[in-house]
């Protein structure tokens, strides 16, 4: 039976996370490179990915961080991106999607009372949360069932498992779009539809993520946290466990799972 470091080990893994830039971006990434992988950081955010890189690559792991600029409703350059990550790192065997049209994101017609949100807008988020997911899976597929022991995670939300309560909204300038829960929603069910479409050769699992504490105004919170029985909202941090879980051999006999990190959110 092999030990428990031997079993979270990620040496000589090389991984591909979108959306790296970002602030779960970054425990996903610290995560992934603290127990042993190389990174390929696929982000839109263009000095954001450079910074990324260059704050993990001072770190002093032994392994390295890799930026790629792309926009992820491109399909062409999803593609391109991660052949040249491949190059780069000589193979994939995790891949992670974290990237996504969130609350806070500035868009025309995205984070507005719903009968201000445009179509343009929901086709955005749509490529960026869910169809990107789609292209760099199927693009990642052939790299992945190279590797010993591959693993898909895909990055979720409560509100693709429950609908938003808007009245931990109110008085408040925050908002959910339609398109965020709807495109969550269907990011879980396309990892059912892989994990059964890519094994035994390559695993699928979400993280289903709670509220993330980003200064929100206080009213927010007060209300977010009465829904929450361990009464906080989530940090950086309570992901790098699930993340370690799920890329690692420990969820070796794990797929199809939905691992849900919202401090029992959606446990009443």
């Amino acid at each position: 039976m092999k030990t428990i470091d031997e079993l979270i080990s990620l040496e000589n893994k090389k991984a591909v996370v979108t959306g790296g830039a970002g602030f779960i971006g970054l425990a996903i990434c610290e995560t992934l490179m603290e127990l042993g992988a190389s990174v390929s950081i696929i982000d839109n955010n263009d000095q954001g990915c450079l910074d990324r890189c260059s704050e993990l690559n001072k770190m002093n792991y032994q392994n390295k961080a890799y930026p790629f600029i792309v926009d992820l409703s491109d399909e062409n350059k999803i593609r391109t991106s991660v052949n040249y990550c491949v190059d780069l790192m000589g193979g994939i065997d995790i891949v992670v999607h974290s990237a996504a049209f969130v609350g806070t994101t500035k868009y025309p017609g995205w984070a507005v009372p719903f009968e201000h949100q445009t179509v343009n807008a929901w086709t955005k988020a749509m490529n960026v949360n869910l169809t990107s997911a789609f292209i760099l899976t199927q693009s990642a597929i052939p790299f992945l069932k190279d590797s010993e022991r591959a693993s898909i995670i895909f990055v979720s939300s409560i509100y693709g498992v429950v609908a938003p309560d808007f009245r931990i909204y109110e008085n408040t300038e925050m908002n959910t779009p339609a398109a965020y829960t709807a495109s969550k929603a269907g990011l879980n069910q396309l990892c059912k539809y892989f994990s059964t479409l890519l094994a035994p050769t390559v695993r699928c699992n979400t993280i289903t993520a709670g509220g993330v504490w980003r200064e929100q105004s206080k009213l927010f919170v007060e209300e977010y946290i009465k829904k929450t029985p361990l009464q906080r909202m989530a940090i950086e941090e309570d992901f790098k466990g699930a993340i370690a879980y799920l890329a690692s051999d420990l969820s070796s006999y794990v797929t199809g799972s939905d691992l849900v990190v919202d401090g029992g959110f959606t446990a009443w």
